[in-house]
């Protein structure tokens, strides 16, 4: 396969959870990319330029070549189909029930909790932001992340599954705007959001959140 051009359209903080996602999913795979930051504050992503690159006007978008894609999940699936393994790591379970539930989890993480969200900004995670108690509706939405996790992985496993996976630092990032933050936590879900925490993609991210 040729050498393609990559381009990254990140938020200009770099606290984007999503730009987080893509960004460590190219990281994984060795794939070469630059970075293009967009001032979100400013409105730059509503503007003529950025319109032309993504029709949703968000990032993460990914530029490959003549090849537009925005929506961290979508780039993510596209980048295992395109680099598949095992030239290219692999980001996604090989198994396909796992791999949906990868799919599952990370779909569970953009469309729900929006209090933790709210309430447990990134900067929590990338910038030591500490943030009040959570409001009634943030606990709520705590205890329903963590009671939907205990099946999964109260039996003190570092990843979701065999082996690492995007979900991984997806999950983890929700995990630590709870525990970076100080919030109450499962000392397993509190060790697995640490561990993922660590891992050099991700290190590589928080480095650029917080330069």
């Amino acid at each position: 396969m040729n050498q393609q051009t990559m381009t990254l359209y990140t938020d200009a903080d770099f606290f984007s959870p999503y730009v987080m996602s893509v960004f460590v999913a190219l990281t994984e795979k060795a794939l070469p990319f630059t970075l293009s930051a967009i001032d979100l504050s400013a409105g730059e992503n509503l503007g003529d330029v950025f319109g032309k690159l993504s029709a949703t006007r968000r990032v993460p978008t990914l530029i490959i070549d003549d090849f537009q894609l925005s929506e961290s999940s979508a780039i993510s699936e596209y980048l295992d189909e395109q680099f598949p393994s095992p030239k290219y790591a692999r980001i996604y379970p090989q198994n396909k029930q796992e791999r949906a539930k990868a799919r599952e989890i990370q779909a569970w993480l953009r469309s729900d909790f929006m209090p933790i969200r709210s309430e447990r900004p990134t900067e929590v995670a990338f910038a030591g932001m500490n943030m009040p108690p959570l409001s009634p509706a943030g606990q709520g939405a705590a205890h329903k992340l963590i009671s939907g996790l205990e099946r999964l992985l109260s039996d003190g496993r570092k990843n979701l599954f065999n082996e690492w996976c995007i979900a991984d630092t997806d999950l983890a990032l929700m995990l630590n705007r709870l525990a970076l933050n100080g919030d109450a936590l499962p000392t397993y879900l509190r060790n697995y959001a640490s561990y993922q925490w660590q891992r050099p993609s991700v290190r590589q991210w928080c480095e650029l959140s917080q330069s």
